[in-house]
């Protein structure tokens, strides 16, 4: 489990990072073309090592999984999963809807996850247990009744592969056209949180992009799970729900021709 210090350095994590971040916004930095092909910058390094630095300093046995540098005691128990900066693209292009992704895994299993978007100064966080918090704030997600009336998020359809594809446009037919939104990365599963979109279906997910999301949507009230309804684990492939209302997570499945 995650204690309440625990979730004290997680702020204090997501703080480091903003401080990494803010001044390099909209600012002059260097980027460059990873393997993957996905772009990293200056400001998605600095933000890492900063927190890295504050994990080794105060919790030396817990291992890191960090998108820029790795991992850190691999065969550890507790796990801090990192994303600096998940949204590369937004934050190259000026955009504030990307976030600091900062999360705890016990065993494998996310127990704490901090979703910070520092520009705007905004914070979502969960803890296993307890309340998902915004700014400090509880929120809760919102009830939908049918899915003809939910606003359905996804990052880009380009993330699919043909056949994942099929899937989501099955579930974007069940929904009314113009509630679907594209774009936001993990600011859209915040929003999942905070009541104001209902469905977030995404695929081709690492651990660091989905860790610290499922304690933040769950603790407010939400399921996160695979495409199999599973729950998501260090071991997960990679899809993703985030469901506002649980109830509704058959006629999601269904709609994606997957119940």
């Amino acid at each position: 489990m995650a204690t309440r210090s625990d979730l004290d350095l997680a702020h204090r994590l997501a703080d480091a990072a903003g401080e990494a971040i803010r001044p390099l916004f909209r600012g002059d930095w260097d980027q460059e073309q990873k393997a993957d092909r996905t772009f990293v910058t200056e400001a998605d390094r600095a933000a890492e090592a900063a927190m890295r630095a504050l994990i080794e300093a105060e919790r030396s046995d817990d291992g890191i999984i960090g998108e820029e540098y790795g991992t850190r005691n691999e065969s550890a128990g507790r796990q801090w999963v990192l994303d600096p900066i998940d949204g590369t693209t937004s934050f190259i292009a000026g955009r504030p809807i990307f976030g600091t992704l900062i999360a705890l895994l016990q065993d494998g299993f996310p127990v704490l996850g901090i979703i910070d978007q520092p520009i705007g100064r905004e914070r979502w966080a969960g803890r296993m247990g307890h309340e998902t918090t915004f700014n400090g704030i509880p929120v809760r997600t919102a009830a939908c009744r049918e899915l003809s009336g939910a606003v359905l998020g996804t990052t880009s359809p380009h993330a699919f592969t043909e056949g994942e594809a099929d899937h989501f446009m099955g579930l974007a037919k069940a929904v009314a056209e113009r509630k679907i939104i594209y774009g936001g990365d993990c600011y859209n599963y915040g929003l999942v949180a905070s009541g104001h979109v209902d469905v977030v279906c995404e695929a081709g997910l690492k651990l660091h992009d989905f860790a610290a999301l499922a304690p933040i949507v769950e603790g407010a009230g939400g399921l996160m799970c695979d495409w199999s309804g599973e729950p998501l684990h260090a071991g997960s492939d990679g899809t993703a729900l985030a469901i506002g209302d649980p109830a509704r997570l058959e006629d999601v499945l269904d709609a994606m021709g997957l119940g």
